[in-house]
């Protein structure tokens, strides 16, 4: 831990998934580890909302790169935006995300199957994205898996209950939301999740934000009921104004301080690749897509300048 009384600066981009960040804030975890937190809540909303128009760098995530931001994503966005230039993976944790599609209860989809053709609301890249094929491949040919960028996940729960999509693919905390609104969910698993950061992070912070997270983990598994209202932090705008049931809401995103095995790293580009969504891909090795605390190696050349 850092000396006392100084505090190292990191910012840090919630995604909203789960309650970790808010734990370890509320609990004063950051100040224990000698960290001065700032939440990029602009880059947070952002992630939020709709994404429609945009190209890939174009995101509010991906903006977020250059400001020092860390962030947090599936394995395969956090493995994807690194190859492409933009951030660098934080090997010693990953976190353990569920994710489900919905749909309207009027809806006729009953099954996996159903979905064959049926455009699904994601967000371009990302989690609710990469997540369609992955799980949907057992159930159909690639060809008739379809998706459409509606962006982040208050856009994909709106655009589904206002009829503009039959499928949207939904992460936490909108499959609880969906669930309390009636929506009807078609198909459910777990996903990996890992942490991104620029290579010019500080190292103290880094890994005295992990070790806050950490303690957060700790504190839900002891006491998850006690944090459940600081879901109220990671409800989109547009939807603070209903009457949610935060004690009905499940936990969303574990936190794990444990590293992946390589071997999924390997799974991750090879899966990309055949979804044909590595167009963007540039360095392919893992030693090179990691953060580290060097921050004078200028051998790794931006791939998003070639």
């Amino acid at each position: 831990m850092p000396e006392a009384n100084i505090l190292i600066s990191i910012k840090v981009a919630p995604k909203g998934m789960g309650l970790n960040d808010f734990v370890a804030y509320e609990e004063g975890f950051f100040a224990d580890e000698g960290i001065q937190m700032e939440f990029d809540t602009k880059t947070f909303r952002g992630t939020q909302s709709s994404w429609k128009g945009m190209d890939y760098f174009d995101r509010p995530q991906d903006k977020a790169v250059d400001d020092g931001v860390i962030q947090c994503a599936c394995a395969w966005g956090t493995i994807s935006n690194a190859s492409a230039g933009m951030g660098l993976i934080v090997p010693d944790c990953h976190g353990i995300s569920p994710w489900a599609i919905f749909v309207r209860p009027s809806s006729k989809i009953r099954t996996p199957e159903d979905l064959r053709d049926i455009p699904i609301a994601v967000g371009m890249r990302a989690g609710s994205h990469f997540n369609v094929p992955y799980r949907l491949e057992k159930y159909m040919p690639l060809e008739h898996i379809q998706t459409i960028n509606v962006g982040g996940f208050g856009a994909r729960l709106q655009a589904l209950l206002n009829d503009e999509v039959e499928a949207a693919s939904l992460l936490p905390p909108q499959i609880d939301m969906a669930k309390q609104l009636g929506l009807r969910e078609i198909i459910a698993d777990e996903f990996k999740t890992l942490w991104w950061a620029p290579q010019t992070a500080p190292e103290a912070g880094v890994r005295g934000y992990l070790r806050a997270l950490d303690r957060a983990e700790q504190a839900l598994q002891a006491d998850l009921p006690k944090y459940l209202p600081l879901w109220k932090h990671c409800i989109p705008p547009e939807f603070q104004d209903r009457p949610w049931d935060f004690e009905r809401f499940t936990r969303g995103e574990r936190f794990v301080y444990r590293p992946i095995e390589r071997q999924e790293f390997d799974e991750v580009l090879a899966q990309v690749e055949r979804w044909g969504l590595d167009q963007y891909l540039k360095d392919r090795s893992f030693d090179h897509l990691v953060y580290n605390s060097r921050v004078d190696d200028c051998s790794r050349a931006d791939p998003r300048a070639e």
